[in-house]
Formats: C-alpha cells, structure tokens, sequence
C-alpha cells in the first residue's frame, strides 16, 4: 500500500508540471512533435468489479524518425532491418516511423469479494506490472506495429496494493482473496498488428467525414498467445489523421497526429467531434490470466477459445488534444463465467 502510495503522489506532480504547459498548444508538424497519452479502462462505469477490473497505461510515442534507414549512427544491422519493415506498403510510398514506449499495469480479480479460499469457477487473482516497446511504420492508409511486453505477473506486479488504494480512496470494501494470486513470473509477449484504412471520406475543411479502419494481428508469449480481427468505423467532424481510438491493450497505441491536416494542426482553434464503434475479436491459445502460471502449479479456469470484444463511444480533438470515452463489452472468457463483462475506458492524448 505505502508503494503504490508513493508511486502515485510522485507521479501526480510529475504529470501537472508536464502536461499542464502543453494543454491546448499546438503542434504544428507531426514529424517534429512528441504524442504523450494517458489510457485508463474500469469495469466500475458499469457498476461492477470483477474479471478485467482496471488497467492503467502511460504511453509516448517519438516524431517522425524517418533517417533509420539512413542514419550512420545506427549499427548496419538495424538500418537493414528498418529498410525491410515495409510490410503492406508499396516500395515508392514515404514511410513514417515512430519508436513508442509504455508503462502500465492490469488487475484481474473473481466476482466474490469476501471468499478467503480460491474459488475454483471463478478466474484467478492477478495483476500485470509491464513495459512496452514497439516500432510503427506508416503511410497515410496504413500502420503497421511491432511491440515487445516485458513485466511481470504475481504479488511483484502490485495489483492488491494498486486496488486496496484506489478501494481506500472510494470508501469500497476490499477483496479478501489477494492471498490466492498467481505466483510471479516472468511474462512476456511479442506483437505484430497491421491497420489499413478501408475506407476514408474525412474532409479536411470540417465538414461531416467517416472512414472504417481495420485491423490483423498475431501475439505470442507466455502472457497471452492468439490471432485477432478486427475494425473500427468513425463518424462526424474533424476525424484525426489517425488510426482509431487507442485502449490499454497489446497495440493499441494509434492516436498520434500523422499528417499536418490533422485537426490538432491545421485548425487548433475548432473543436473536433466524432462517434466510433469498434469490435475485435480474437481465437486465444493462452492466456495467463486464464490458464494460471506457465511453469508450476497454479489457479486456472477453462477459457473460451474464440472472444470478441465491441465498443461504442465519443472522441473530440482541440489544438493538440484528443479526448475519448468508451463504454467496451467483452464476451464470457472462460466457460465456468456466469455472464458476459463490459467496463469503460478513457483516454487523453497530447501532441507537442
């Protein structure tokens, strides 16, 4: 409790001294500007506190690093990769690249608050404490994302102490069953995920646009192994030159401003409105947090093979800013689950 306490109030005045200059400036070139972004998903917008219970994740993604083709200060082998991740884009179509890293952390917890013992048709007790890093390449229509997760699952990724304080705060009653979380492991997961736009009607003079973005990916790690698909359809005005609305999720870092027609540059006096709904649906060959730990005995449940997640929500964009809420649902995840789960999601993203 003391650390998660002292994370948070070094933390805080950290964010008010960094962001509170940049709020409402305006970038004026994505290749020279820095996307800091802020993304927190809780299941209590819909009045429960059970199965993905929270997660937080802190995320900033570089300018424009278009010379990693050509840099002589880079090692001959990495220029050599970075010359061949062009992926789905056609060879005579200019690249932007952009490293991204992130912090953050998940908390998964059963439905019974007061049980003492593992309840054994329930999930376990976890938390998940990781780093992220990844590589994106893109063209106006395309994105293509390559990420590695390294953390750490069990009592060191501090998920009681971060639920007991946010409980404390709130006045909630606690979960008395922490005792019985999966034990700490090394986890990590490697990413690959490609966007493309597939359809895009956003007019740059503000007036009513739409475009539907879809998305292919494969995961694979001792956190979660799976293939997924998926797309997202946005509506109204001033749509940002991006690639949809971003989420705590393995590759879901997408918001940063990739043209100087984005909204956030081209007319950072006018408010930006747009709807979206979402869906993803994944075929899951593991899942930690389902399975229980890789390498000892464990608490574990039997998971859905195939889940889907759909989501509806507002964004809006002003100056450098984009604001997004979210309501998400999930389908059951493991067979023994009484019903399907649903939480909201926020998330705030500054360009500077």
């Amino acid at each position: 409790m003391k650390q998660a306490r002292r994370f948070v109030t070094a933390l805080l005045p950290i964010l008010f001294v960094v962001l509170l200059p940049r709020f409402g400036y305006a970038v004026e070139d994505p290749k020279d500007s820095w996307t800091f972004s802020l993304y927190f998903e809780n299941d209590l917008f819909a009045e429960t506190d059970q199965n993905y219970t929270n997660g937080v994740r802190l995320s900033w993604i570089s300018p424009d690093l278009n010379d990693y083709i050509k840099d002589p200060s880079l090692p001959k082998w990495i220029r050599s990769v970075n010359k061949r991740l062009k992926f789905f884009h056609p060879p005579s179509r200019r690249l932007q690249r952009n490293l991204i890293v992130s912090l953050g952390q998940t908390i998964y917890t059963p439905e019974d608050i007061d049980a003492t013992d593992i309840v054994k048709d329930d999930r376990p007790y976890a938390g998940w404490l990781f780093t992220r890093f990844a590589y994106q390449s893109k063209s106006q229509r395309q994105l293509d994302t390559l990420e590695v997760n390294i953390g750490i699952v069990g009592p060191a990724a501090l998920g009681q102490e971060a639920q007991d304080f946010i409980h404390d705060l709130r006045g909630f009653d606690k979960f008395k069953g922490w005792d019985n979380q999966l034990d700490d492991e090394l986890g990590l997961l490697f990413l690959y995920e490609h966007r493309r736009k597939l359809i895009n009607h956003t007019p740059h003079d503000g007036r009513f646009g739409y475009d539907f973005i879809g998305h292919a990916g494969v995961a694979v790690g001792n956190v979660a192994t799976y293939a997924n698909l998926g797309g997202e359809l946005r509506w109204g005005w001033l749509i940002p030159n991006d690639f949809g609305t971003s989420a705590v999720r393995p590759g879901g870092d997408n918001s940063a401003p990739g043209a100087v027609w984005d909204p956030r540059i081209s007319a950072p006096g006018k408010i930006g409105v747009h709807f979206f709904a979402s869906f993803d649906v994944r075929a899951v060959a593991r899942d930690i947090f389902l399975d229980g730990n890789t390498f000892e005995d464990s608490h574990s449940v039997s998971k859905k093979e195939f889940v889907g997640d759909a989501s509806v929500g507002l964004s809006t964009v002003f100056k450098g800013v984009k604001f997004s809420v979210a309501r998400v649902f999930r389908s059951k995840e493991f067979e023994q689950q009484d019903d399907a789960h649903s939480y909201g999601s926020i998330s705030i993203s500054f360009s500077y």
